[in-house]
């Protein structure tokens, strides 16, 4: 099993290059098969969960053709009526984007019923209840979602909440039904923005993407496109904090800013340094930063997934936080792994309360599940001494080439195997 090995300490100092954003191309990957000639798609990030969706698509008979690391061209005029239960696709939540662009194409959509990181209870009603209305009719049985009908209808749809898969759902679904939808209380993120301009590359009719109604017009079939995926907002803010906890100096590169305003403004409010350019974001951060009250909002708010990098560094921060989780509910399970570097936090229902202490210690950690990961890792680099961060498999379904990237600023990071019988010499050469 493989492990980061970490001896923490070095300010990181550089510049990173961001991939393109996973929360997008899982999305626009499975849309990509609603039509019937051949789509490139660039920017592609090469992680895990995509691994896994471009797997699946592949053995329910898309033509998936590997151009480069980062682009690939997809054909999806021989795809089979087959269920989507692709072992690797259980893993990943973003398998569920599969039952829109199926049933959209071809009225019928059997996909396994997904699983993804362990940060709460994520419910898919919306999802459900939106293709009901545009006159699906929707069964699970034996763990698959299985979703059928004669014809797809636009309908006017009104999310009880805001959720970014059932409004992408919903939106490929559409794309493809006859007349208008209209989706209420939409999710603005902006891979949703994303996926409503690669449709629109397609011949899709989407407006109003990135506010809360959208409107859909339904057409009757898709062409051929070529389109780049976003950079990913969420890679780019782990890097920014990153370099925030070990009072570094880093510019990211191949961002937009846009997309990150929620965290360049908590940065900049407890004391970090925050450059911005056409599509770069430059974070120094020269001294122990202060505290700050944070509260994780659906977009433009402050994100969720960077939930757990901000209460790192806020860890480290003069004073007492407070960060409030109002997404998910099971989101501070990292805690545990981090009060064992030092960390002074209690958690009391969906609130965090920090203690800011003056250094973590290295120690042997977990991750939990993909953000938590990265944040500990966050904390390794800064922590006094030697630390191990194992089950990184959850890291690796979001982080293209996370060690090497860190590596290049400075970081002191191996990728290491329990299998591998030189591990005690690896371990002490790095230690040396």
């Amino acid at each position: 099993m493989e492990f980061y090995s970490i001896r923490g300490g070095n300010p990181l100092s550089g510049e990173v290059d961001i991939a393109g954003a996973k929360n997008a191309a899982l999305p626009i990957l499975a849309a990509s098969i609603m039509s019937n000639e051949t789509v490139t798609v660039e920017n592609v990030p090469d992680v895990s969960d995509i691994r896994a969706i471009l797997s699946a698509i592949e053995n329910i008979g898309a033509v998936v053709q590997r151009v480069d690391r980062h682009t690939f061209r997809i054909n999806g005029s021989r795809i089979q009526d087959a269920p989507v239960e692709d072992e690797a696709v259980k893993k990943i939540r973003g398998s569920y984007y599969l039952i829109g662009s199926l049933l959209g194409k071809y009225q019928h959509a059997e996909v396994t019923l997904p699983k993804g990181c362990d940060i709460g209870l994520r419910p898919i009603d919306q999802h459900v209840k939106g293709f009901r209305a545009l006159g699906a009719a929707i069964r699970i049985e034996h763990g698959m979602i299985i979703a059928e009908t004669r014809e797809l209808a636009g309908s006017h749809i009104y999310l009880d909440v805001v959720s970014v898969g059932a409004t992408i759902n919903i939106m490929m679904a559409a794309s493809m039904a006859k007349g208008l939808t209209i989706i209420e209380n939409a999710a603005k993120e902006p891979h949703v923005v994303d996926l409503a301009n690669f449709l629109n590359s397609m011949g899709a009719q989407i407006k109003g993407a990135g506010t809360d109604v959208i409107r859909i017009r339904g057409v009757q079939r898709l062409h051929a496109t070529e389109y780049s995926i976003i950079p990913d907002q969420i890679e780019a803010g782990t890097y920014m904090f990153a370099a925030a906890a070990t009072h570094g100096d880093v510019t990211i590169r191949n961002v937009i800013p846009k997309h990150l305003e929620s965290l360049t403004a908590k940065l900049g409010e407890i004391g970090c340094q925050v450059e911005e350019s056409d599509d770069a974001v430059r974070v120094v951060a020269n001294r122990r930063l202060s505290s700050t009250h944070v509260k994780t909002l659906p977009y433009p708010g402050f994100p969720t997934d960077m939930q757990p990098q901000i209460t790192v560094l806020l860890g480290l921060s003069d004073g007492t936080s407070i960060v409030t989780e109002s997404i998910f509910e099971s989101r501070f399970k990292y805690v545990d792994e981090l009060t064992r570097m030092g960390a002074q936090i209690r958690v009391e229902s969906n609130t965090a309360i920090i203690d800011g202490v003056t250094k973590y210690t290295g120690a042997s950690i977990v991750a939990p599940d993909l953000r938590a990961g990265a944040a500990l890792v966050i904390a390794a680099l800064a922590a006094e001494g030697y630390s191990e961060v194992s089950d990184i498999r959850y890291i690796e379904r979001g982080y293209e080439d996370f060690p090497e990237k860190l590596r290049a600023l400075g970081a002191d990071i191996r990728l290491l195997d329990t299998d591998d019988p030189q591990l005690d010499s690896r371990k002490a050469l790095h230690l040396a």
